[in-house]
C-alpha cells in the first residue's frame, strides 16, 4: 500500500479542478443552448420565408389567372419555390437514412442563410420526437400539403392558358380553388410558429433552472474545498517539524561539503563532510567568516582574489557554472574541489547563501589515468598512433617555419603471428615488451618511440641528419635480432623490417609521409624481411613493387570475386537478469591461394584508401542475406541480436545511409536484430556525422554499440553526445586486470560510468574463468572472448539464440583441473 506523503505541497490544478469541470460544463451548456436557440431561430425565420413565398404564390398564381401573362406566372415559380424548399427539406430528413444533400439543398432553396444549415438539421435530426418539434411538423406537414395543391392546380393553370383552351368559367373555378387552399394553409402556418414559440420558450426555462443548479453546485464545491484547504495547512505546520529534521539527516549523510551563511557570511552550519575537507569543527566555526575557513588558490596553487561571498551573493556560482579551484586549509595543506553556491532568498530579499564543496582528488586522478591513455599505449606505456601522428605534424609545421632535417621510421616485427598462434597472446605481449626495451635502448634522448598498433611501430628522430637515421635504423634491425626470446623453453628468432623516410624540405603532408614510410616498410617485408628499406620519391622498383604488391589491388579483386566471408563470435550476458546476448560479426579474407586472411591486415589498408565503404555494404548485404534465409526457415527459436562493424568512413557517407534503408526494406530484416559497432576513434573523429547517423537508425529501432571505449580517447564528454546502447571496454585493460590495478579500475571506472549513462557494457578478450568472474563481480553486462565461444562460420545455427550459460562459480568453489 502506497504510504501517504506527510508533507505534500497542494497543486492549484488539485484545488480548483472542481471549478473548472464546472465552468466547463456551463460554457458547453451555454454553447449547447446557443446552438439550439440558433436552430429554433432558423426554423422561425425559415417559417417566415415559407408564409412569405405561400402569400406570394398565391397572389402571384391569382393574378396570372386574370392577365394570363407569362411573366407573372415565372414570379410565381420563383415565389413558390421559398416553400418547396421546406417541403424538400422535411422530406429529406424523414428519410432512412437521412439525405442530408438534398436537406442542404432544400434549407437554402427556403431562402436560410448558409450558417443556419448544419443547426437546422442538427435540430430536426436530434429533437424531432421532442414534443413542441413534434406538433409544428406536424402543422408543416399539413402546410405543405396544401401547397402541393396549390402548385397542382397552377400547372392545371397555366396548361390551359399556355394553349389558350382557359374560359371565364375556369377562371372563376381556379380563383375559388385559390382563395380556399389561402384560407387553410394560414391556421397551419400560425400553429408552426407557435409550436416553435412555446418551445423555445420552455428551453428558457429549462436553462434557468440549469444554471441556478450549476451556482449551487459551485457554492457546495468552494465550502468543501475551503474546508480541505483548512485540513491541509493544519497537516503542513505538523509536518513541517519532520521535514526540517528529515533535511538535517540528508545533509550529514552526503559525501558533499555544505557551508551555510548569513548574509554579512558568518557560519551558520557545516555538515560532516564540510568539517572533514576545511579540517573546521562545526561548533568552532559557528559564527566564524567564511573567508577564515580556507584561502582560495588557482591551478597554479596562487592567490587568484576570488571574492568568494561575492560570487555567490551575485548568482555567479550556480550549478551552470561550476568553478575548479584549490582551497588552502589552516595547516597549509590543499584539496582540489569544485565550487557551487547560491543566495538563499527570504520574502524576496537575501537572506544568506549556501556552499557546496566537492572533492575532486579521485576525479583528478582519473583524468590524469584517461589522459595518459588517451596518448599511450597500455600494453607497452609507448606513444599511442593518435599522438605519434600529433607530435610528427608538429615537425611538420615546423619544417614550414625553419629548415631541418629529421627522419621517420615504420618498424614492423617479421614472422610475430607465429608467436601469437603457437604461444597465444601472452608470450606475444610479452615479446613486444622485450622489443620496446630493446628499441628504447637504441634511441637518442628526445626520440619518439610510438606503437602504431599490433607488431607495428613508428619512431620519429628529430633533427637527425640522414647518414645518422640510417646508423641508428640499422643498430635497431641488429640489436632486435640478436635478442634471444623463449617462451615455456621454446625459442624464437626475431627480426624486424624496418622502412625509412628523410624529412628534410616542405611541403611535405602527413598522409604522404606516413604512406611513404609504410611503403618503405612494406617493400622492407617485400625483399625478404630483416632490412632497413630506405625511401626515395624516384626509386622505381619501390613504385613499381608498391604498386603490384599493394592492398589496393587485391582487395579490388576480392571484392569482385567474392572472396571475403563472415564469421560470427558470442557475446553472452554475464547476470542472470540480462537477457538478449548477441553475435559480433566478424570479417575474413580467402587470399589467391586460400588461405584465411584476419582483418588486422587488410583493414588499415581498406580504411586509408577508401575501400571500408564497399567492404561494409558488402558485409551489410550478406549478413541480412543469412537472416532473411534464417526468418524463412520458420524456426521457433529466437534469432541472436546481430552486431556488424562499419568504419569512420562509412558513418560519414550519406549514400550509405540510403543503402542500409533500402537493405532493410529488401530483405524486410527487423531493425531491431541489428546492432552497429563503430569504434571510438572513427565516432569521436566525425562525431557530427556519427551522431546524424546513429539518430536516424536508432529511429528504426537499431542498436548501436561504441567499440573499443577508452583505448584513445581524449574525454568522456563525447559519450555524452553518442546515442549508442552498449560500451565496448578495451580488450587491452581486460585482458590484464587481474595482474594490473590499474587496469582493473580502468573497467570498474568505464563500466559505472556506462551504467550511469543507462549504457549496456560488453568486455572483450575474456579468455580465462578468472577474468570472467573478475567482470562478474565489477558488475560487467555482457562477455565476448575465447573462453565464450571462438569463432564460427556465420550461418543460420550462429543467428539461433543460444542457452543461457551458466554463470562461474567463485573461484574457491570450482573444481581443480576447471580452468582452461
Amino acid at each position: 500500500m502506497k504510504r501517504k506523503r506527510p508533507l505534500a505541497t497542494p497543486r492549484l490544478l488539485g484545488i480548483v479542478w472542481p471549478f473548472i469541470a464546472v465552468v466547463l460544463f456551463q460554457a458547453l451548456l451555454g454553447c449547447v443552448s446557443l446552438y439550439m436557440l440558433s436552430a429554433v431561430r432558423g426554423y422561425v425565420a425559415g417559417e417566415s420565408l415559407w408564409s412569405k413565398g405561400q402569400k406570394d404564390a398565391i397572389y402571384y398564381l391569382n393574378l396570372y389567372a386574370d392577365s394570363r401573362d407569362q411573366a407573372i406566372f415565372e414570379k410565381y415559380q420563383q415565389a413558390i419555390r421559398v416553400p418547396q424548399g421546406g417541403h424538400n427539406l422535411r422530406l429529406a430528413l424523414d428519410q432512412s437514412p437521412p439525405d442530408l444533400s438534398a436537406a442542404r439543398e432544400g434549407i437554402l432553396q427556403g431562402g436560410n442563410s448558409p450558417d443556419d444549415v448544419t443547426s437546422i438539421i442538427w435540430f430536426y435530426r436530434n429533437f424531432r420526437d421532442f414534443s413542441y418539434l413534434d406538433t409544428a411538423i406536424q402543422k408543416w406537414t399539413v402546410g405543405d400539403d396544401y401547397l402541393v395543391q396549390l402548385d397542382t392546380l397552377a400547372q392545371e393553370i397555366h396548361q390551359k392558358i399556355s394553349a389558350n383552351q382557359a374560359t371565364d368559367a375556369d377562371v372563376k373555378r381556379w380563383k375559388a380553388n385559390i382563395f380556399a387552399i389561402n384560407e387553410a394553409v394560414t391556421p397551419a402556418a400560425k400553429a408552426f410558429s407557435d409550436a416553435l414559440g412555446e418551445g423555445s420558450r420552455f428551453i428558457q426555462q429549462l436553462l434557468i433552472f440549469i444554471n441556478l443548479a450549476t451556482a449551487l453546485m459551485l457554492i457546495l464545491l468552494a465550502l468543501l474545498r475551503t474546508h480541505k484547504i483548512l485540513a491541509q495547512r493544519r497537516a503542513f505546520a505538523q509536518a513541517l517539524e519532520v521535514e526540517k529534521e528529515r533535511a538535517q539527516v540528508t545533509l550529514e549523510s552526503i559525501g558533499d561539503g555544505v557551508i551555510t551563511t548569513d548574509v554579512t557570511g558568518a557560519i551558520d552550519y557545516m555538515n560532516p563532510a564540510a568539517e572533514l575537507l576545511t579540517h573546521w569543527k562545526a561548533q568552532q566555526a559557528q559564527g566564524v567568516p567564511l573567508a577564515a575557513l580556507f584561502k582560495l588558490l588557482d591551478e597554479n596553487a596562487q592567490d587568484d582574489g576570488f571574492k568568494l561571498m561575492d560570487h555567490i551573493l551575485s548568482g555567479q556560482l550556480g550549478n551552470s557554472s561550476e568553478h575548479s579551484k584549490l582551497i588552502q586549509r589552516m595547516d597549509g595543506s590543499t584539496v582540489s574541489v569544485t565550487l557551487v553556491g547560491a543566495p538563499i532568498f527570504s520574502a524576496g530579499k537575501v537572506s544568506g547563501s549556501v556552499l557546496v564543496l566537492h572533492d575532486m582528488t579521485q576525479e583528478r586522478q582519473y583524468i590524469a589515468n584517461l589522459s595518459w591513455q588517451a596518448t599511450h599505449d597500455a600494453l607497452t606505456g609507448l606513444a599511442n598512433r593518435r599522438e605519434f601522428e600529433y607530435r610528427l605534424d608538429l615537425v611538420l609545421q615546423n619544417l614550414g617555419r625553419q629548415h631541418g632535417r629529421h627522419a621517420l621510421m615504420f618498424l614492423d616485427l617479421d614472422q610475430f603471428k607465429l608467436v601469437n598462434d603457437t604461444c597465444g597472446h601472452a608470450a606475444g605481449d610479452e615479446l613486444l615488451r622485450h622489443i620496446c626495451a630493446l628499441l628504447q635502448s637504441g634511441l637518442r634522448e628526445g626520440d619518439t618511440l610510438a606503437r602504431l598498433g599490433g607488431d607495428e611501430f613508428g619512431i620519429l628522430l628529430e633533427n637527425c641528419p640522414p647518414d645518422v637515421a640510417e646508423k641508428i635504423a640499422e643498430g635497431l634491425r641488429q640489436t632486435v635480432q640478436s635478442l634471444h626470446f623463449a617462451w615455456k623453453g621454446r625459442p624464437f628468432l626475431n627480426t624486424i623490417s624496418i622502412g625509412l623516410v628523410h624529412i628534410h624540405q616542405a611541403p611535405v603532408t602527413l598522409e604522404g609521409l606516413l604512406r611513404a614510410a609504410d611503403m618503405a616498410c612494406y617493400m622492407a617485408k617485400e625483399k625478404g624481411r630483416n632490412r632497413v628499406q630506405v625511401y626515395h620519391a624516384d626509386d622505381s622498383e619501390l613504385s613499381l613493387r608498391f604498386g603490384e604488391m599493394a592492398w589496393v589491388q587485391r582487395l579490388h579483386v576480392a571484392l569482385e570475386e567474392n572472396r571475403f566471408c563472415l564469421y560470427a563470435q558470442e557475446i553472452t550476458p554475464l547476470g542472470q537478469d540480462i537477457e538478449g546476448g548477441h553475435i559480433e560479426i566478424l570479417l575474413r579474407l580467402h587470399d589467391e591461394s586460400g588461405h584465411i586472411i584476419l582483418p588486422d591486415s587488410f583493414i588499415p589498408a581498406a580504411e586509408r584508401y577508401g575501400l571500408m565503404t564497399s567492404i561494409d555494404r558488402w558485409v551489410v548485404e550478406n549478413v541480412f542475406k543469412v537472416i532473411a534465409q534464417c526468418t524463412a526457415l520458420g524456426s521457433d527459436q529466437p534469432m541472436a541480436m546481430c552486431a556488424i562493424n562499419l568504419s569512420g568512413s562509412t558513418i560519414g557517407d550519406d549514400d550509405f545511409l540510403a543503402f542500409l534503408h533500402e537493405q532493410f526494406e529488401c530483405y524486410a530484416v527487423p531493425p531491431s536484430r541489428v546492432c552497429f559497432e563503430i569504434t571510438e576513434t572513427s565516432a569521436i573523429s566525425n562525431l557530427g556525422s556519427a551522431i546524424r547517423f546513429i539518430n536516424d537508425l536508432k529511429a528504426l529501432g537499431c542498436h548501436f554499440s561504441l567499440d573499443d571505449f577508452c583505448a584513445g580517447m581524449s574525454s568522456f564528454a563525447y559519450l555524452k553526445h553518442l546515442p549508442v546502447d552498449f560500451l565496448k571496454i578495451d580488450g587491452s585493460f581486460v585482458k590484464d586486470m587481474l595482474d594490473d590495478p590499474i587496469n582493473r579500475a580502468m573497467v570498474e571506472v568505464i563500466n559505472h560510468i556506462g551504467h550511469v549513462m543507462g549504457k549496456r557494457t560488453i568486455a572483450e578478450f575474456v579468455e580465462t574463468p578468472q577474468i570472467e568472474q573478475a567482470l562478474i563481480e565489477i558488475g560487467v553486462d555482457y562477455a565476448q572472448g575465447y573462453i565464450i565461444e571462438r569463432p564460427q562460420l556465420f550461418t543460420c545455427d550462429s543467428l539461433l539464440c543460444r542457452p543461457k550459460r551458466a554463470l562461474p562459480l567463485p573461484l574457491a568453489m570450482k573444481a581443480p583441473g576447471t580452468f582452461r
